[in-house]
């Protein structure tokens, strides 16, 4: 048997039997009772005889087959325990089966081996596989993944067919007998993500040329592709596939191996991060040990680490080149032409064949939240430039920092323990001395404060507008503002924590989506809106998503709401409605000690000492103190109509 070549008829079934392992396998169907008493046996009775109906076989072998069907799949349910629903592709993949004309016990065999070994866990509407293959879509054509982002058409919508059937519902039989050979000799069962990818990326030009289609022209197009594909194609498809499979990182394979394929119950997937994921995450060890593959069968990374200069210094990999992600918010100029030097210094790297040089650009945080979302935006600006190749390393520093003190031989250049924040992280528990006593003196701070507001409710509101709009003292230390219950100025600003602070995010983010991602969005004329008579103010921004994007937008503010209005891609004078939130809902609103210009505004409702908060968004304001001002402003107004109601 030659690898990888399509297999003669003749010999077929016995070479997918030895490859999919079940040549001598004792087949539960010999001790079938021939009892049809599954809870759902009529639809699957159902389901077998229309999909019979649909082939051009003769009356006499369609009953043949509707029986071989039903006998193989309640078998099958009866001994795995595992539950028939329609359209869950097993048909379809039974029916190219039963054209090798075996005994049925040896076709229930091979059907057994194919959905166990190959059909991924999850196929379903959102599952985790369809997020990996985002990924993977992402990683190898990311200008491709944006449009069908922006079409809002997910992969689970037009390729669950094809994970669930090996591409046999949507595929004619003899290209489809032929690609099952490559498939089931190559033995990979990742390679359902690959063989769609080439799908896509082949077909990419007439995909982006339906940007004015309507969304479900778009997935009903995706999803008849594999129609196209002919019997002579398959070997060449299947090559390509394998190239992908070759140029993409390996370390989701066994990350989600188990997951995916194993026997043991399916891990949650919260738990394996992917379907949060900003980009194709890859481990420390396949990072670290990258070097050490054979000639051929490696991803070459270019280590980008986008920690500040301070912990960048206390220790890194002698491959890292280092990019302070800080520099994005700071000075942008600066930035950019760092990016330059960075792709520079790759070029170069790659040229001289340095232990450097890689075309993948893997992208190194600090594995702490409070520097990675900062690292998050710098991975989303190469991906929204269309960059191939991006990832990031899963667990950040802290994990290639475990991985060294696990592996000696393993060297990190000018590592300087005082410094090094994965040993201080690991060892110095002063620091966590230390970071009580901040806690607590912040805790002092708080309660002055607190009891420095107790006042009448004209005093407090201008204490508060005050606090709003200069949120720093003389000394540049944020200071806390906290409205008492006793003052009697509305029940959303009773008991609530600060209403604007300078301080570092609490974690209220990490729990928080975003409302206006769900349904389609309205679009509006900027100019019209800008020009509307109850606009009192406009600002160009950026709106900055959780997971690090960002967007071109218009923050504009009426006395009533704020409206963000987000520039469509492609459609000049355009934007859609993003963000519509009355200002009588924002509870709080932060920024940055180190990044002034960065905004969040929290929305929530007051309970107790500490607000609900319920939602956020977040934006780059070069205007920032300005913005703040008037929105400020327009929240004393609104104060001021819930002061005199009580009255």
């Amino acid at each position: 048997m030659a690898q990888g070549r399509t297999i003669p008829e003749t010999i077929r079934p016995e070479v997918w039997q030895a490859c999919l392992g079940v040549q001598k396998k004792e087949s539960p169907l010999l001790h079938f009772s021939e009892i049809f008493d599954l809870p759902d046996q009529s639809a699957l009775r159902t389901d077998c005889q229309q999909a019979v109906s649909k082939l051009g076989n003769e009356d006499e072998d369609k009953v043949s087959v509707i029986s071989d069907l039903e006998s193989i799949l309640t078998c099958y349910c009866k001994s795995t325990k595992n539950k028939f629903e329609k359209g869950n592709g097993w048909i379809e993949i039974l029916l190219p089966l039963l054209s090798l004309k075996l005994p049925r016990a040896e076709t229930y065999n091979l059907f057994d081996s194919i959905v166990h070994q190959y059909i991924p866990r999850g196929c379903k509407k959102n599952g985790l596989p369809f997020h990996l293959f985002r990924l993977l879509l992402q990683y190898h054509d990311p200008e491709l993944c944006s449009f069908l982002d922006t079409k809002r058409v997910s992969p689970d919508l037009y390729c669950l067919p094809w994970f669930q059937s090996l591409f046999a519902s949507n595929c004619h039989l003899p290209a489809l007998l032929t690609m099952w050979d490559h498939y089931f000799q190559l033995a990979d069962p990742f390679f359902i993500f690959f063989l769609a990818l080439v799908m896509l990326v082949n077909a990419r030009d007439q995909i982006l040329s339906m940007k004015d289609d309507a969304k479900a022209t778009v997935v009903d197009a995706l999803s008849m592709m594999p129609c196209d594909i002919a019997a002579d194609d398959t070997s060449d498809f299947c090559t390509l596939a394998q190239y992908y499979a070759s140029k993409t990182p390996a370390s989701f394979r066994s990350e989600l191996i188990d997951a995916f394929f194993g026997t043991e119950p399916p891990i949650p997937c919260e738990k394996l991060g992917i379907s949060q994921a900003l980009c194709l995450p890859i481990s420390a060890h396949d990072l670290v040990f990258n070097p050490e593959l054979p000639e051929g069968e490696n991803v070459k990374f270019f280590l980008v680490d986008c920690r500040p200069a301070e912990q960048y210094n206390g220790g890194h990999l002698p491959t890292a080149f280092h990019l302070d992600c800080n520099l994005m918010l700071q000075e942008p100029a600066t930035f950019a032409t760092a990016v330059q030097g960075l792709l520079a210094v790759q070029q170069q790297a790659l040229a001289s064949n340095s232990v450097a040089g890689g075309d993948h650009l893997c992208f190194l945080g600090s594995g702490r939240e409070e520097e990675d979302q900062y690292t998050h935006m710098v991975v989303a600006s190469f991906l929204q430039k269309h960059t191939t190749c991006v990832s990031m390393v899963a667990g950040g520093y802290s994990a290639i920092h475990q991985l060294v003190e696990e592996n000696p031989v393993i060297k990190l250049d000018d590592h300087n323990p005082q410094i090094c924040i994965g040993c201080r992280e690991t060892h110095n528990v002063e620091e966590m001395t230390n970071s009580m006593q901040t806690s607590t003196s912040s805790y002092e701070l708080f309660g002055k404060l607190s009891a420095a507001m107790k006042s009448k409710s004209a005093e407090v509101k201008e204490k508060l507008f005050e606090y709003i709009v200069n949120p720093t003292g003389s000394n540049g230390q944020a200071a806390e503002r906290h409205v008492r219950s006793s003052d009697k100025v509305g029940k959303r600003y009773r008991n609530m924590a600060p209403v604007f602070s300078i301080d570092d995010e609490d974690g209220d983010a990490s729990s928080i989506h975003s409302l206006e991602d769900e349904g389609d969005q309205e679009v509006v004329a900027i100019q019209t809106w800008l020009k509307k008579p109850d606009v009192v103010k406009s600002f160009k921004c950026h709106e900055v998503k959780m997971n690090g994007y960002m967007y071109e937008s218009y923050l504009i503010v009426t006395e009533s709401h704020i409206y963000v209005l987000r520039d469509i891609q492609g459609r000049k004078g355009f934007a859609n409605i993003a963000v519509r939130r009355p200002v009588s809902s924002i509870v709080r609103i932060t920024s940055k000690k180190k990044h002034p210009d960065l905004i969040t505004f929290k929305y929530g409702i007051a309970d107790g000492d500490k607000p609900i908060i319920s939602d956020m968004d977040r934006f780059l304001i070069p205007e920032a103190a300005e913005a703040t001002k008037v929105i400020s402003q327009q929240i004393m107004k609104q104060l001021n109509v819930q002061v005199a109601s009580q009255k």
